[in-house]
């Protein structure tokens, strides 16, 4: 098995077999959709490098206290994302209108209950997963960096937001420029970072050239 097939085992069986729910336990052992698992594969797993927070079809209440699964909820320390992988034909050209207004309905009751909703489609997966990944690293790094930044100094914290909001990794002087401090200055808060698990180097050997968020 690769380690992506034995962390997903693990992973989804871990889920089955701590959930009470008879509905969900159900869903879980039927095993989870094409879409999903090709967004895990390909997408997830090697941008992040492991499924931790990650909860497959996770059930959330409606206002008329009806159940509706996400395809993945990431809550790391209490934090709440969902992710959607829609599909062409399910969810555009030949979409129900009836479908159409439950799926609007369904991403409006998440935000008003403060999820993060991220949809993604199949074929940005198939298409684009360079892209796909510095979305999804952006995506984790909007709760990772956050949580993270508290008792920080304020060039640590300021650092770790910055990192968050990009799209890419970054080098040293782009850092140097939005703090406004000085280059060496600038690889010393880097370092220290590092140092935290807190940014990993994403380029470089002999010496590091651009970082990004850690995602644990």
């Amino acid at each position: 098995m690769t380690p992506f097939e034995n962390d997903y085992e693990e992973w989804l069986q871990e889920n089955i077999a701590k959930e009470n729910n008879s509905r969900r336990r159900e869903l879980l052992t039927k095993g989870l959709g094409h879409g999903t698992v090709e967004f895990l594969r390909t997408i997830w797993y090697p941008a992040v490098g492991n499924l931790n927070h990650l909860f497959p079809e996770w059930e959330v209440r409606d206002f008329n206290n009806g159940c509706r699964y996400l395809d993945l909820a990431y809550m790391p320390g209490g934090a709440k994302g969902c992710i959607e992988i829609h599909g062409y034909r399910s969810h555009a050209r030949d979409i129900e209108v009836s479908r159409f207004k439950d799926l609007c309905m369904k991403q409006a009751l998440l935000a008003l209950d403060d999820w993060l909703f991220f949809p993604i489609a199949y074929r940005s997966i198939k298409d684009d997963p360079g892209v796909c990944k510095q979305l999804v690293l952006s995506f984790a790094g909007k709760f990772l960096a956050t949580s993270a930044a508290t008792g920080l100094p304020w060039s640590e914290a300021e650092t770790l937001r910055f990192a968050r909001r990009r799209m890419s990794p970054f080098v040293p002087r782009e850092l140097a420029n939005h703090l406004l401090l000085s280059e060496n200055r600038t690889r010393t808060i880097l370092r220290s970072l590092v140092n935290k698990n807190l940014l990993v180097v994403a380029s470089g050997k002999q010496r590091y050239r651009t970082y990004r968020l850690a995602v644990s």
